[in-house]
């Protein structure tokens, strides 16, 4: 059966990444590449109007990240989605949003390759499915990040983020601790913020996030700050700035 061209969007809000994109796809004759977004939302309003069959999305984009992107779709909108990104630590994050593969830049040709194959197997797929069958089946994107990868020497660690105790800042770094175990990990905890579920994460400094089901005890200290005390004992400073935040995810009087 002879497939119709795979509709394509690319979105990056960097030229020379976009042109990386054009090139690697430039062996692909089954591809036809309808626009090019330099941020989220002129991808929301170029899916809209183009209804690209795939995506090519960058993740960290000023404004809206790609994750963002993706929730503000329709399911029945949802083209299939290739993430394009330098920065590798987000690629399971990638899957539990479905996306059908993770590349990372530069981009290297053999498997950008393999990315492709694999849309078109799920291309073919759609293209045999029962006609209003697509658009009627549940989509669903995980609203917060369920785990982070963080590199360990040559191997990736997989953390849940449920298993998180507490995070700290170090510039553009944050240290994550795990039951005991401290994991440095290259990430900024204002990005963070973003992706971790807000209704267990709790700021508690301007450079510490706690996990709100490790807090054991807060002790008042002078000039309106006080001490947060952990299960294991470890213990934080709560500043009077997020006090008022705090007082009430943990239900305080």
């Amino acid at each position: 059966m002879s497939l119709p061209p795979i509709r394509t969007l690319l979105v990056d809000d960097e030229v020379l990444a976009r042109l990386a994109l054009r090139q690697a796809l430039a062996a692909h004759a089954d591809v036809q590449i309808v626009g090019e977004c330099g941020n989220a939302h002129e991808a929301l309003q170029a899916i809209a109007a183009l209804e690209p069959a795939l995506v090519f999305l960058d993740i960290r984009m000023p404004g809206m990240d790609g994750f963002k992107l993706l929730h503000k779709l329709k399911p029945e909108t949802l083209p299939m989605v290739v993430f394009a990104t330098a920065y590798g630590q987000h690629a399971l994050r990638a899957f539990d949003a479905d996306a059908v593969d993770y590349v990372l830049k530069p981009i290297d040709q053999a498997r950008f390759d393999q990315a492709m194959a694999r849309v078109r197997r799920v291309w073919a797929g759609l293209q045999t499915a029962t006609p209003g069958v697509i658009n009627s089946m549940p989509v669903s994107l995980p609203t917060h990040a369920q785990r982070i990868s963080v590199r360990v020497g040559e191997s990736i660690r997989v953390i849940a983020t449920d298993d998180i105790d507490w995070i700290r800042a170090d510039g553009n770094y944050v240290h994550i601790h795990v039951a005991g175990t401290r994991y440095l990990h290259r990430e900024t905890l204002s990005h963070l913020l973003e992706a971790l579920d807000p209704q267990r994460f709790l700021r508690i400094h301007r450079g510490t996030l706690v996990n709100v089901e490790r807090i054991r005890e807060i002790h008042p200290l002078f000039q309106g700050n006080a001490e947060v005390v952990l299960r294991d004992g470890t213990r934080l400073n709560l500043s009077r700035r997020f006090r008022a935040q705090a007082r009430l995810a943990l239900g305080m009087a």
